[in-house]
């Protein structure tokens, strides 16, 4: 791996400012290829290629129409020089402002640049009729986040919006040594994949606007965080004596459609 990390230097610089941290451990790319590919996408889409080390080997993939989102023309450069069957496959654009990139069911696989991470989601949360799968490496905590169930103090707005329309796998960690620079947190990888369960909800809107404002004042009751959004009689309700962190996700879908 040593040999690699020199390599990459040489070739590009990587950029603090868009949360370069390059995977380098072959065996951990092979891995997170291979969680995507136990949903048989024939449409699939990489966030963030950057040196390519899922690249390599989602170009090898057959019957599958790849392509790949890079923000960094430099990064894209690299790729075209170095892996040639991608020409034609790269999009050079900031995933964030990307239009939905196929027509039909689609999956997405990348080693999400961490200081966006969070939003990466929301937008692929924008495409969640069309999504299939989503196999995403993040920092450890940002994982442990959205994997998170009530009753835990890590457990919160992208918990439940998330897992309101996606069922969360928290597949493995990955050690700081298998990326080029070591980045300062731990890493694991999550699989995204269409909620079997989907809860009743009154509206998208509703359950965003209810779960941000509670999650906003953890500490209070419900009754106390959220007080503007119902009826004052309905606040009398048991259920607003918990705090944000204690609904479950069926609770929270079942208020959306008592709120004002």
């Amino acid at each position: 791996m040593a040999r690699d990390a020199l390599f990459l230097q040489y070739m590009y610089t990587l950029k603090k400012s868009l949360g370069q941290h390059f995977l380098i451990d072959e065996s951990i790319s092979r891995r997170i290829v291979e969680s995507v590919l136990t949903h048989s996408p024939a449409r699939l889409i990489e966030v963030g290629p950057g040196g390519g080390a899922l690249t390599k080997y989602l170009l090898e993939l057959k019957n599958i129409e790849f392509k790949a989102v890079e923000l960094d023309q430099e990064k894209v450069d690299y790729l075209l020089k170095t892996y040639p069957a991608i020409a034609g496959k790269v999009i050079n654009h900031d995933f964030l402002h990307l239009e939905k990139p196929f027509e039909g069911p689609f999956s997405i696989i990348g080693n999400f640049p961490y200081n966006v991470s969070t939003e990466i989601l929301f937008k692929i949360l924008e495409w969640k009729e069309d999504v299939q799968c989503v196999v995403g490496m993040l920092q450890k905590e940002v994982a442990q986040r959205i994997a998170a169930r009530e009753g835990t103090k890590i457990y919160g707005v992208t918990s439940v919006l998330l897992q309101a329309f996606f069922d969360v796998e928290y597949l493995f960690e990955v050690h700081e040594n298998a990326f080029n620079p070591p980045p300062a947190v731990k890493s694991a990888v999550i699989r995204l994949t269409p909620a079997v369960d989907k809860p009743d909800i009154k509206s998208e809107k509703k359950l965003a606007l209810l779960v941000k404002t509670a999650f906003n004042q953890r500490r209070k009751t419900l009754r106390n965080g959220v007080r503007g959004l119902f009826k004052p009689e309905l606040l009398e309700d048991a259920i607003f004596n918990k705090r944000a962190e204690q609904l479950s996700l069926k609770d929270f879908a079942a208020l959306t459609h008592l709120m004002n």
